[in-house]
């Protein structure tokens, strides 16, 4: 069963002290904590199950033009779509939740992360950071592969993300963000790791290394965003009011979409849904209002703190991992026509960025798009395991 929260239970949950233990502490939330989130999760599932006719007589009195062969066809449709609780309850993770509680800008938060220990250990340990829309478990494959290779392997969810804390009110940055998985890290007796960070967990991960270059191994960077300034570019700067907005139209088709163009260079797999139902179902759930405000909060940060700038002063092992496929570019949809025309050329990114890098190996993936590690999991392992196994010699640009 997933780690769950109650702080939407009157009553559930009150005792302090039942609910966040002393700051730096790893835990499990309590049993009581797991029912109480549990019964809202499920509740909520019951009503999205339940024949959605008082929606659909709504829908009829605002909408009489419409037919009922339609009204029908999306009723089935919407029931068959999960959803989730604030923090992701009723998604289950390929592995057991950890959770670790401390004190954050004035507030008791928790961090979700997944720990996976080798049974046979190689003495390293590697940090993995996921992307804006993604999880901890989009890297299962991943897991999975570092773990049998004798990597102890560490998978947070940020906070502001999945299954950690959305605090009522929070100043994201991505120095925070770091500050928040030393911690996380420290508390696990963990000095020293291999840092891998995809999508805007490749930002994260310049700004840790950058922070905390003693603490970093080495680097792995798989298709970072932020590798152009989208504001000075000409993207025009939007209000976190209007970052709400443009989230409270999310949905499963436009995440889909978005996915199928961006992420997965135009191809779609039966297996890429259970990654968009686990976005979409938050957008669903009763913490659909928070989530959207969170995730406004956090486009802002992407957008207006760069990182491209500071990269010539990383001094650790750099490796990025590049599917050349990639269009990623914040606010391009809204940018002019020329401007639009030139964001996002990852081929061209890629080499541009490993040139402003001291010492980095460029690992190209031409025909993947920008989640290699799930659109083409073999091939992109096998990239990786070399790279890391070799110890990121000396400069190059290779294609496996």
């Amino acid at each position: 069963m997933p780690e769950v929260g109650c702080e939407h239970v009157a009553g559930c949950g009150t005792d302090d002290a039942s609910v966040a233990p002393m700051a730096g502490h790893a835990m499990r939330w309590p049993r009581l904590s797991r029912l109480c989130n549990a019964l809202i999760v499920a509740t909520a599932a019951l009503a999205a199950l339940m024949p959605a006719t008082a929606g659909a007589e709504s829908a009829a009195s605002s909408a009489s033009s419409a037919s009922s062969a339609s009204s029908v066809s999306v009723a089935s449709t919407a029931s068959a779509e999960p959803a989730y609780g604030l923090e992701l309850e009723g998604f289950d993770y390929p592995f057991p939740v950890q959770r670790f509680a401390f004190t954050s800008q004035r507030q008791s938060v928790q961090m979700a992360y997944i720990d996976l220990k080798p049974a046979t250990p190689n003495g390293h340990a590697v940090v993995l950071l996921h992307g804006k829309n993604f999880c901890a478990a989009t890297w299962e494959g991943t897991l999975r592969e570092l773990q049998q290779q004798g990597y102890r392997v560490i998978a947070p969810d940020q906070i502001g993300f999945c299954k950690s804390s959305k605090p009522d009110a929070y100043q994201y940055s991505f120095q925070q963000l770091a500050h928040n998985t030393k911690a996380l890290l420290e508390t696990l007796g963990i000095s020293k790791a291999i840092f891998i960070g995809h999508s805007t967990g490749g930002m994260l991960a310049t700004r840790h290394a950058l922070m905390f270059p003693e603490a970093v191994e080495q680097l792995v960077l798989v298709n970072p965003i932020g590798l152009e300034d989208w504001k000075a570019e000409g993207v025009p700067a939007l209000s976190i009011d209007q970052w709400h907005a443009r989230e409270q139209q999310v949905s499963a088709e436009r995440i889909r979409n978005y996915e199928r163009n961006t992420y997965y260079a135009g191809e779609w797999r039966p297996e890429y849904e259970r990654w968009v139902q686990m976005l979409a179902g938050m957008y669903r759930g009763p913490g659909r209002a928070t989530v959207a405000w969170h995730s406004a909060l956090l486009y802002d940060m992407i957008f207006t703190q760069p990182v491209l700038y500071e990269f010539q002063r990383l001094s650790v092992p750099v490796l990025l991992m590049i599917g050349e496929k990639d269009n990623t570019a914040i606010g391009k949809d809204i940018a002019p026509a020329a401007v639009k025309a030139r964001l996002g050329n990852y081929p061209a990114l890629a080499r541009r960025t490993a040139a402003a890098i001291p010492g980095a190996k460029l690992v190209l993936f031409p025909e993947l798009g920008h989640a290699p590690q799930i659109q083409d999991p073999q091939r992109f392992h096998r990239a990786l395991l070399e790279a890391l196994s070799s110890g990121l010699p000396s400069k190059k640009e290779t294609k496996p």
